[in-house]
């Protein structure tokens, strides 16, 4: 995962190797999708457990095209009956049962996650499947600072779309030759654009009905 990870502490002292536990979940990811643009993760110790330092709760963030992926972990009872087993039969420190707690917290957070990640992935590309019909051109001319630009159409026709028409708030990324999905329809000056998607953005590929 080539992008910078957040990593934040909450009622609980920094940890490098909480720190470096949840770098390495981060980086594995990238495996089952390819363009997660942000990851912020939060290791946290609720005031009622700061005396014990237990039961880390976790919540990861994912900036995806589109939108976010939002994790929100506790540990569940097996979970901490089996960290529990562990320090009666280790005799560990405080902050070393602590860790451990956090780190099993972390481990189940990030599973949540792929599977999270597998489902988005697996909803773009059928969405991807259901635009292969629709037609493809590129912005041949923009107006910024009015709002709105002009599609040129693999035969050569112009047609208008308004920055509203642009799904995912993605017009101030349109520039031109941007390459673009569009639902053609038309207005009361010519063909105009009533959905507009851009090709192999950062932004969720939502579904165009020319309904």
């Amino acid at each position: 995962m080539i992008l910078p990870v957040q990593i934040t502490f909450r009622n609980m002292p920094h940890s490098d190797s909480i720190e470096a536990f949840v770098r390495k979940k981060a980086a594995q990811l990238d495996r089952y999708y390819d363009n997660i643009m942000a990851c912020r993760v939060v290791v946290e110790v609720p005031h009622r457990h700061h005396r014990r330092g237990q039961h880390s709760h976790i919540r990861i963030d994912l900036t995806v095209p589109g939108g976010e992926i939002v994790i929100k972990h506790e540990p569940s009872l097996y979970s901490g009956q089996r960290q529990a087993e562990t320090e009666e039969c280790t005799k560990c420190s405080e902050t070393a049962t602590s860790h451990k707690h956090a780190k099993v917290a972390i481990r189940e957070a990030f599973e949540l996650a792929r599977r999270r990640l597998q489902d988005y992935g697996r909803q773009q590309r059928a969405e991807v499947k259901t635009h292969e019909g629709l037609p493809r051109g590129h912005v041949c001319r923009l107006e910024r600072d009015r709002g709105f630009g002009y599609i040129e159409t693999p035969d050569g026709r112009e047609v208008y779309f308004h920055r509203n028409s642009v799904l995912g708030r993605g017009f101030g990324r349109v520039s031109v030759g941007t390459e673009v999905i569009f639902v053609e329809e038309q207005g009361d000056n010519g063909p105009q654009a009533s959905s507009v998607r851009l090709v192999g953005n950062h932004r969720k590929m939502e579904k165009i009905s020319s309904a």
